[in-house]
């Protein structure tokens, strides 16, 4: 039985998975309207993948005996400044999330849930993944800066990153 301290804690989390699927939704959104279709293909598969990262926590709850809540989250921005914008915003937001994952992993060892320790380990090393993969992205960009052709290179690898990973799997491990 899940206990109230981590069943409050999954609920934020839950949360965060939420609006971090809304924001790379409307990502993919403005990408879009931009002529990015690799970069709206990529954060797509990235908006889908942190739904599945909302279930994987509401189905805990749930199978431990709490009740999941669907979360209200404030909307997403509608529009950014750039490219680069875009992906400095991914990288603080999935920063936000590794400290939330990080405080997380400290209430269940608090709470002594081995349970819930055992499950957000998971999610410890998808953090992992994802602040690799956005500084990946964002050492690329440093180096092309706000070059055309380089950006156009970019906006297909990124496409051809979010072709490549499976339904349910992180766009780029």
């Amino acid at each position: 039985m899940i206990s109230k301290t981590i069943e409050k804690a999954l609920q934020h989390q839950i949360a965060l998975e939420a609006y971090s699927s809304a924001v790379y939704l409307s990502m993919a959104s403005w990408m879009d309207a931009e002529g990015f279709e690799g970069a709206a293909a990529f954060f797509y598969k990235q908006s889908d993948e942190e739904r599945m990262h909302m279930l994987k926590i509401f189905h805990f709850i749930n199978d431990n005996d709490g009740h999941a809540m669907v979360p209200a989250i404030e909307a997403p921005p509608k529009s950014f400044k750039d490219f680069h914008t875009c992906f400095k915003n991914v990288l603080e937001q999935e920063q936000k999330v590794t400290q939330s994952i990080h405080e997380l992993v400290n209430v269940s060892l608090k709470e002594r849930d081995h349970a819930a320790n055992n499950f957000l380990q998971w999610y410890v090393s998808e953090q992992m993944e994802e602040e690799k993969q956005v500084k990946s992205i964002l050492n690329k960009l440093k180096i092309i800066g706000k070059d055309g052709s380089g950006l156009y290179l970019l906006d297909r690898e990124l496409g051809q990153m979010a072709a490549a990973a499976p339904d349910g799997e992180e766009a780029g491990a």
